[in-house]
Parts: C-alpha cells; structure tokens; sequence
C-alpha cells in the first residue's frame, strides 16, 4: 500500500510543476519591463482626475497584508522542503539497506507503534464526549485508527530526526523578516543581547497570558543572548479592558516599574480596571497620587496608537505576535519554537564571524 509520505512527495511534485507554471507565467510579461525605462517603470497604476497613483501610494494601505503573504508563501514552501528532505534522506537510507521505503518505514517507525488499548480509546472518547454525542461503541473504531496514525505520525518524526542527525543537511531557504522598531523604555534583559524579541501584545488577551511564562523562561536560558522588548496591540472590539490596561502599565513605567507592572497584569487573574490598577500600584510602592493623575490623562494615547499602527505595518492581525530578530512567531506558542528561531539566529551569527 502507498505510504502516507509517498502520496505526500506526490503532492509535493504537484506543487513544484505548477509553482514553476505560476512563476513563468508571471516572470515571463516582466522580463520586456527589465529593459523598459526609468520613467517607464514609474508609470502610474492609475489616474484620477488627472492625478497619478503610482504603486508607492498602494504600500502603507497593503504593507500587512502583504507581510502576512510572504510569511504564508514561506511556510508553504518550508513544508514543502521539510517533507522533501525527509523524502531524499528515507530514499537514500532504504537503497543503503537494500529495501523499499514501504519496509524501512514499517521497520523503523510504523511495525513499532502499539495498538491503542480499550482504556486509552475510552479516554480519548470522555474528553471529547459532548463534542461527539454518539455512543462509544458507534465510534470506537475511528478513535482507535485516529490514536494509531498519530503514533505512526510520531514515530515517524522521530525516525526522521534520527537520519537528520545522522546527514549533512544544510537549509538554505531564509524566513522573510521585516523591521520592527521598539521602546527601549520597555526592554527587559540585556540590553546588547544580539537577538532582539519584539512582542506584540493585549493584557486582557488569554494567548498572551499564556505565553507570558514561556517567554520568561526563554529570557532565563538565554540571559545574555536574548531581550524582549514589548509593544501595546490592544484588541479593543474583543478586549475592551485592554487599552486601559495598556495606559497603566505605561503609567507604571514612568516610575520605573512597567515590567512589574506587566508581570502582575498577566500573573493576578484580576479585573482590568482602575481599582485593580491603583493596588496593584500601591503594591509595588509607586506614588498612587501620581500614577492616578496618569491614568486619567490622555498622554500615552498616541504612543498606543502608534505600537497599533506599527503593529499593523509589520504584519500583525492578533495577539500575541513575536518578532525574533525581524522573522515572524505568532500565538503562543510552545517553548521549542522560540528556542528554534533563537538557535537559527545565533548559529546564523556564529558563521557570519570571521574565523580566528
């Protein structure tokens, strides 16, 4: 039987023909342009009432859309990349062992993979009993293929880490970056660390508060090689609460205290509003008198606005959106990933460094 790889290299070929259709489709009008001149190629997308447009003008009004398809064109082909490489690295293995890459697989990976027991079908079954509303007996046989084609996909990877490491595979292909600048009033670690981390975030926003402790563990493996710097991205049709709490903790900063600040907002699980800001003050020794005037003016509204509209700029379409060095992480996401880009941007450097 077709293996899962197998039908997914076939898709993969799919993709690279008519990727190659695509692009010379749209290189193949560009290439009279490359010759065309100067004034030629400023040529204006349109014009109304005798007033040009030229595609310059379009850039600030599609700059996120646009940052937001580069990431999208990246993953798809990353993907892409990653299941070719596996593909190469089985194939190579399986003519090393004078096998079939169906037997290789069932060898290393599939003939490995235990069946589900009863026990482990039925608690799948009351995690997702409400959801399903089917008696367990109707269902059981799709619970059970479901646990075994996610161990298969497991061990799989695990094989597949295993001939990585054992390979020389070098991955050329680069994630787009972008640049995004920061407050270097809100900056926590140190501050000539070389991997910068912007964060794009809502403190009512649950993703955030999620990825609050994830961040602060990778700040503490990596104390002189990664900072964080923080920008307000309050989604306010969904988080009403957001922005005020985004002008408290800047509130806090003025008295040099926004990361305590921050902290207790993601940490306390308490209403964001202004009695909960003033305690949360009082407790961290600010001058209430001071922090309260600040919370009733209108000084730090700009200065949101514009973490907004940069926010916008770059890409940003929800919270919390990370920036590593200008490549791109959205959601919270699990410690590994960060770690991943961390490692990427620090070996990046380590070979940019002329040899002693």
């Amino acid at each position: 039987m077709e293996s899962a790889l197998l039908r997914s290299s076939t898709r993969l070929c799919l993709f690279v023909w008519l990727s190659a259709v695509v692009l010379s489709v749209m290189i193949w009008p560009a290439v009279p342009a490359l010759a065309q001149s100067s004034a030629q190629s400023e040529a204006p997308v349109a014009v109304v009432a005798g007033e040009a447009i030229h595609d310059a003008d379009l850039l600030p009004l599609v700059s996120g859309q646009l940052q937001q398809l580069r990431r999208q064109e990246y993953e798809v082909k990353a993907q892409a990349l990653e299941e070719l490489i596996n593909q190469k690295l089985l194939e190579s293995e399986a003519a090393r062992r004078n096998v079939t890459v169906e037997e290789l697989l069932e060898r290393e990976a599939d003939g490995k993979v235990s069946a589900p027991t009863d026990a482990e079908i039925e608690a799948v079954y009351n995690q997702q009993k409400a959801r399903i509303n089917r008696p367990l007996e109707d269902v059981k046989p799709q619970i059970a293929q479901m646990l075994r084609e996610s161990r298969v996909e497991q061990a799989r990877a695990a094989f597949f880490k295993t001939l990585r490491d054992g390979a020389d595979v070098t991955i050329h292909l680069q994630p787009p970056r972008v640049e995004v600048s920061h407050d270097p009033a809100r900056v926590l670690g140190d501050p000539n660390a070389p991997v910068t981390i912007v964060e794009f975030s809502d403190f009512q926003c649950p993703f955030c508060q999620r990825a609050h402790p994830i961040v602060k563990q990778l700040l503490a493996k990596y104390p002189s090689q990664v900072k964080l710097a923080y920008r307000d991205f309050p989604l306010q049709q969904i988080h009403p609460e957001a922005r005020a709490a985004a002008v408290a903790s800047r509130c806090a900063g003025e008295q040099g205290k926004f990361w305590q600040f921050h902290d207790r907002l993601f940490e306390t699980q308490l209403p964001l509003n202004g009695p909960t800001f003033t305690d949360h003050a009082a407790q961290l020794g600010l001058d209430t008198a001071r922090f309260v005037e600040c919370l009733s003016s209108d000084r730090f509204e700009a200065l949101i606005e514009q973490d907004l509209q940069d926010g916008n700029r770059v890409g940003v379409n929800g919270t919390p959106a990370f920036f590593i060095n200008g490549v791109a992480l959205t959601g919270a996401q699990p410690l590994t990933a960060f770690e991943k880009v961390v490692e990427d941007e620090l070996a990046a450097m380590r070979r940019s460094q002329p040899a002693p």
